[in-house]
């Protein structure tokens, strides 16, 4: 029997942050940072109109590659990837349609941080949801924690254990800039702001428009917040966005986090650090005989 390298960062990695988990979630770099200053953006479904220039302007910043159906067509991805990080999908139904927007929703609270058993995630101050190749242990724990099912990660290119997500543009907000995808958007349907702003405005808009909106801002309160917020003019449920409740998915995780292994806790770290330094020499090969 054998077991591919592939399989045993799995197995290795699950095994262990599983373990490590249980002592607590990861605590996220913001310190004592206020929610409402964060980067954040509005989506407006109503004013969307399917074009996919947000996906193309997150394409050609982050230079990734369009998927291997779309090279020769017009680049209208089905799902998130790990080459693509912001989508537009169609909801059809009887008598009503809408477009929505997909990527990752940079939690006020985020769940692949609290799982993260090495912190190769963090929550930074601005907003961002950051990730950190060289700290990743390709657990996929950030995969299996994320109630919006967002991070990816590149089995087929990576020579280490790479996650993929939407950064919101973190080294373009250090410039000054806005996300990519909001800059490119043709009818403002997205928006770039202060996340306290952006609240003010999406309640005047429900406001002053009723028969327009369903009467929630979806990502205000929802999982504890997001910033990345939603309007539409159909239930939000059949857009694939989930009724969440308003408690942090972290501070719901820790009320069952209270089975701790020492002896796996003190070993854990050691393995990774074994792990990492044979890796980065190439001293594994691409099988071990079991």
């Amino acid at each position: 029997m054998t077991l591919s390298r592939r399989d045993f960062f799995k197995a290795a990695g699950l095994a262990i942050g599983g373990a490590l988990i249980t002592a607590g979630p990861a605590q996220a770099s913001t310190g004592e940072a206020d929610p409402n200053e964060y980067a954040a953006m509005l989506y407006d479904a109503t004013m969307c109109v399917g074009c996919n220039a947000c996906t193309n302007a997150c394409r050609q910043w982050n230079k990734t590659t369009a998927e291997p159906d779309a090279r020769l067509l017009y680049d209208a991805p089905k799902e998130l990837s790990a080459d693509t990080w912001t989508m537009i999908q169609l909801y059809q139904g009887e008598s009503e349609t809408s477009f929505v927007k997909r990527q990752c929703m940079h939690c006020v609270s985020p769940a692949c941080v609290s799982g993260c058993p090495v912190q190769a995630l963090q929550k930074t101050a601005e907003g961002p949801v950051t990730y950190d190749q060289e700290r990743c242990i390709g657990c996929r724990y950030c995969m299996y924690a994320c109630p919006f099912h967002v991070p990816r990660f590149e089995w087929g290119t990576a020579q280490f254990p790479v996650i993929a997500k939407c950064t919101l543009c973190a080294d373009r907000l250090k410039d000054g800039l806005q996300t990519a995808c909001a800059e490119r958007c043709p009818t403002s349907a997205l928006i770039f702001g202060k996340r306290g702003d952006l609240i003010a405005d999406a309640e005047k808009r429900i406001s002053e428009n009723p028969a327009r909106y369903v009467n929630h801002l979806y990502g205000k309160d929802d999982a504890g917040g997001t910033s990345v917020m939603y309007l539409s003019g159909v239930p939000f449920e059949k857009l694939g966005l989930e009724d969440l409740g308003t408690t942090p998915i972290p501070e719901i995780s820790e009320g069952t986090a209270n089975i701790l292994l020492p002896g796996i806790l003190v070993g854990g770290p050691l393995l990774l650090g074994m792990i990492r330094m044979t890796a980065k020499r190439g001293g594994w090969e691409d099988t071990w005989p079991l």
